[in-house]
């Protein structure tokens, strides 16, 4: 062998100990579910709720980005089991999820390999995958709960569909806060008519100055609308935003400050994203309070007990 060895000369130490499957993030083989696997998906149902109808929030000319084009479809609506997303072409990530949610109908299926796939539907260039999250401390963050999406007769094919890349986007490990993801659990245990049925929209907050990491701008902040009925039969929307000051560094190896959970209008969320939601604001408490004071609410979320509906 030359005294001068190069990567090919090389060979490891201990060939038992070598990891298995381990590959770089530019030639690792992704997972494509094809497009045909989608057939006879419906998606989001607007009128889940009965007479409280809810279209999908419209992607304004003020949202930061287009609809990626999805063929065979003029909203760019990608359909999945009791859930539908709408992606940002230029971002690379969900625009918003939009689930139903029926609680009476919960199964628990368990988590399975976490297989992740890109979307065959959508162009592969327009959705993030695995390059993004190889060898990093970010998370694949589901954007349709897992746990959420599994009920009624579908609960496994639900549960197989939350693992698509376009359902997921960067996150933090300190995401993972209690406040947040027991927001749907805890309106469904305390707000919701029959302790039933909620739509819940989801999505990321879009900024110019969010941080590039391996070509995508990471966000750093996370909205919610959930819209159901109060046990009197009212109509209600309620908004949460989840942020923190500083949390990534450039290399996203240190964390500086702690995610906060807020209670926000829906209104606000409109202004902060770009979409539309229509007539939903007009059953929010706090959207209809800054339309009469001209006053920001901002409610911080120390505990779930401070949501207000």
């Amino acid at each position: 062998m030359s005294s001068h060895p190069r990567l090919h000369d090389l060979t490891p130490l201990d060939p038992a100990s070598t990891p298995k499957g381990i590959q770089t993030a530019t030639t690792a083989r992704q997972n494509v579910t094809p497009a045909a696997a989608f057939e006879g998906r419906t998606g989001y149902d607007a009128d889940f709720l009965n007479e409280f109808k809810i279209d999908l929030p419209r992607v304004t000319e003020n949202a930061p980005g287009r609809v990626a084009p999805v063929e065979g479809r003029d909203d760019g609506r990608l359909d999945y089991t009791h859930f539908s997303i709408v992606m940002n072409e230029a971002r690379r990530l969900a625009f918003f999820t939009a689930f139903n949610l029926d609680g009476r109908q919960a199964r628990s299926v368990a988590r399975g390999n976490d297989h992740w796939a890109l979307d065959g539907r959508l162009a592969l260039e327009a959705q993030c995958g695995e390059d993004l999250y190889a060898r990093n401390p970010l998370d694949r963050g589901h954007l349709v709960r897992r746990s959420a999406a599994c009920w009624g007769e579908d609960a496994e094919r639900a549960n197989e569909d939350t693992f698509h890349f376009t359902n997921c986007t960067p996150q933090m490990a300190a995401f993972n806060q209690q406040t947040w993801l027991g927001l749907e659990d805890y309106l469904l245990d305390n707000a919701v008519k029959d302790k039933g049925k909620v739509s819940i929209f989801t999505g990321p907050v879009f900024k110019e100055s969010d941080r590039t990491y391996r070509g995508v701008q990471i966000p750093e902040a996370f909205w919610k609308v959930v819209a159901f009925r109060t046990p009197d039969d009212a109509p209600r929307a309620t908004a949460y935003l989840i942020a923190q000051d500083k949390e990534l560094d450039d290399n996203l190896g240190l964390f500086f400050g702690q995610y906060k959970t807020f209670q926000k209008s829906v209104a606000s969320i409109e202004a902060l994203t770009g979409l539309d939601f229509g007539d939903l604001r007009d059953h929010d408490g706090l959207s209809n309070e800054e339309r009469i004071t001209g006053a920001r609410i901002d409610i911080q979320l120390d505990r779930l007990g401070d949501i207000r509906v």
